[in-house]
């Protein structure tokens, strides 16, 4: 049910950062990796704050979408809020049902087609680089997507009074351009997860090819390739700026997971809050973020779901990763 928090003024609060810079911690991972569990627990810290994924593509149902606070997006009063401070800042109609926020929002079909393509390693994004500097249309896509990313954060800094916001956008390749704001303070976590339990979710969620095999063999590249993404954008990174961690670590030892994560990001680590429905949050995307209870709880049904010869087809494709990563 809407808290009656959700909707009440929210009074004009200092930004915690002077410095002119705006701290993001931007979660990297793949699908199904836990980023949302991961975004709501930072969120939830008193230093935090969190929306979810900051690039967040237009809303198909924007009429009938629910913010977690449990308000309808277009009668948040917190969205409301953030609307109202965004043309403050020079962002007019700035619209959370149709944010804008993603390197991906682009119109030209030029630009569209060289941003497919994940992160390859240096040559290729040389390439890529050298192709995207012909146009124009990129040029002033890219400095509109810092200026609304990097307003984005600032309002949201002075709303909540975080010091740090969380992003839990994923993609390798929107960090890798978000990286070269030069207002955006950004360190990556690199959340990796069971590329064995990553197949198990997309099978629940409707991945499907041809046969089962195809099918396995698909999601186990998918899980590949986004990973590998995150190592070419991860290895441009100072060591500063980079943490990496297990979900399952995350499951297992919550606090000492969340305590070094927040400790990495210059937060306040005296007293860490697992419970991430005690704190009124704005978060967008994962179905997970409406449901009720704060537990965390490890899912495993890869060992039951799959069979022999899943894991068999799996190991042939992604094995190699899975194993370099720490899972037997």
């Amino acid at each position: 049910m809407p808290t009656e928090t959700s909707t009440a003024p929210i009074a004009p609060t200092a930004s915690s950062n002077n410095s002119g810079e705006v701290n993001l911690a931007y979660i990297l991972s793949a699908n199904f990796s836990g980023s949302t569990l991961l975004a709501m627990l930072l969120g939830s810290q008193p230093e935090a704050f969190t929306m979810g994924e900051m690039r967040v593509p237009a809303l198909q149902n924007p009429d009938t979408y629910r913010c977690s606070c449990g308000e309808l997006i277009k009668q948040c009063g917190f969205w409301n809020e953030v609307s109202t401070r965004m043309a403050q800042k020079g962002i007019a109609g700035f619209d959370i049902t149709h944010p804008n926020l993603s390197i991906h929002d682009v119109e030209s079909p030029y630009v569209t087609r060289l941003l497919n393509a994940m992160p390859r390693g240096p040559v290729l994004e040389g390439v890529r680089s050298v192709a995207l500097s012909f146009s124009p249309a990129w040029s002033a896509h890219l400095r509109d997507v810092h200026a609304r990313n990097t307003a984005l954060a600032e309002v949201f800094q002075d709303m909540s009074g975080a010091r740090v916001v969380v992003d839990s956008s994923k993609l390798a390749l929107h960090l890798k351009f978000l990286l070269k704001s030069d207002r955006l303070k950004i360190k990556a976590l690199n959340l990796i997860r069971d590329g064995r339990a990553v197949v198990t979710s997309m099978l629940g969620h409707g991945f499907q090819r041809a046969t089962r095999a195809e099918t396995i063999a698909g999601a186990a590249m998918e899980w590949k390739r986004t990973n590998e993404a995150s190592e070419t954008v991860l290895s441009t990174l100072s060591a500063s700026q980079s943490i990496t961690f297990q979900y399952e670590e995350l499951c297992r030892q919550p606090e000492a997971t969340l305590r070094k994560i927040c400790n990495f990001l210059g937060m306040n680590t005296r007293q860490i809050n697992l419970d991430f429905r005690s704190k009124t949050q704005h978060v967008l995307g994962n179905d997970m973020r409406l449901k009720s209870g704060s537990d965390i709880r490890l899912d495993e049904r890869w060992r039951t779901t799959l069979t022999k010869e899943d894991l068999a087809v799996f190991d042939q494709v992604a094995g190699g990763m899975n194993r370099k990563y720490g899972y037997a």
